[in-house]
């Protein structure tokens, strides 16, 4: 454990400090111990007192933020993976916001994605081209939150936790193969060492995966254009156990799926080897809700229209448990659990086994 404050000099040269604030340092990659992350995407802020007078856009802000607080002591780690507060180029919604998380930040790492709300601009390098980020363009995103990056104008970045690599994603600049990204995220999933990490995760802000969210489905794409067809074979080779998206304000996880088939039934448990990695929507910390295409497709398992959050905790090198939880009670809404052996990651999955000939 350390202790520390924060200090301020003023004009007399004498100093203001803060309280004294406590966090834990990170376990070293392999470490078999329980470990306990948070993921979600797009939560803001909200003022307790109901006197939002900008963006009052993000209603269960407050809820997931008391929730996590409320349950400190057994999160290590949190990932917002993009539109953190959708300040729109102000400056006092992004005190408001840094105050609200200010209980969990002071606390655990508070790890973030880039969204189109921290990025997006016209003519500014930006992968898409509208009006999101108000103008801040990712410059304060990127100056208040230190992420591990090589260039922290691209904020794309690994980071290892104990028995995770988290392999995050920048869906606001280009990710296709050819690109300098696509070179990251190829890099990232394949440098990690299976034995002392065995659990794998993608995140990004947009849905690179599967959503059967309203406006993908009135595209007909059921993802962000171009996504999964670019990585999907990644996610496959190096046998990704999850990947988390943003973007599309509703809760949606799949069954184990490649292109466009499960290769696995959905199920609250598995285990054995690896057949595909589950795609999982958690765009709902806060900001409003998105609607569902009526059309359910083979690969949705389990909806949830409300707000929430997803809580990993890996118990060891082979029992992982995944939990969907609800902002208004902290209750377990949707779980799943995975048991495997790093044997069975040496095993090859479908589409990836070494190719052999009956020839003598």
């Amino acid at each position: 454990m350390y202790t520390y404050k924060l200090g301020h000099r003023l004009f007399n040269s004498s100093y203001v400090w803060s309280r004294s604030y406590s966090f834990k340092a990170s376990p070293y990659p392999g470490q078999d111990s329980k470990q306990q992350i948070v993921i979600f995407g797009d939560m803001g802020k909200a003022e307790v007192d109901g006197s939002n007078e900008f963006m009052n856009y993000q209603p269960g802000s407050l809820n997931t933020t008391y929730q996590l607080i409320k349950d400190l002591k057994n999160i290590d780690l949190v990932l917002h993976i993009g539109d953190l507060s959708y300040a729109s180029g102000y400056i006092s919604q992004w005190d408001q916001f840094t105050a609200q998380i200010e209980l969990i930040a002071s606390r655990v790492p508070y790890m973030v994605g880039s969204g189109n709300h921290e990025r997006d601009f016209p003519d500014t390098g930006s992968f898409y081209e509208n009006k999101d980020s108000g103008g801040e363009c990712g410059v304060l995103a990127e100056t208040m939150f230190y992420v591990p990056s090589e260039n922290r104008v691209n904020y794309w970045y690994s980071t290892d936790y104990g028995m995770f690599r988290f392999c995050i994603a920048d869906t606001e600049h280009d990710w296709r193969p050819g690109t300098q990204q696509y070179k990251f995220i190829e890099h990232c999933l394949s440098t990690v060492d299976r034995q002392k990490q065995p659990w794998l995760i993608f995140l990004a802000h947009r849905v690179l995966g599967y959503s059967s969210g309203e406006f993908y489905a009135e595209e007909g794409s059921f993802e962000e254009p171009m996504g999964r067809e670019s990585l999907q074979e990644l996610w496959q080779k190096y046998k990704v156990d999850i990947a988390f998206y943003g973007h599309v304000h509703n809760y949606e996880r799949t069954c184990p799926v490649f292109q466009n088939t499960c290769l696995q039934n959905a199920s609250n448990h598995y285990h054995g080897i690896f057949k595909a990695t589950t795609h999982v929507v958690v765009d709902v910390g806060g900001a409003g809700l998105a609607d569902f295409s009526p059309f359910k497709a083979r690969w949705s398992h389990f909806r949830d229209h409300d707000f929430g959050f997803v809580k990993l905790t890996a118990f060891n090198h082979s029992n992982h448990l995944f939990e969907y939880k609800k902002s208004r009670d902290g209750n377990v809404y949707d779980h799943f659990a995975i048991t495997r052996d790093y044997p069975d990651l040496l095993a090859c999955s479908f589409y990836y086994c070494p190719r052999t000939t009956s020839a003598s």
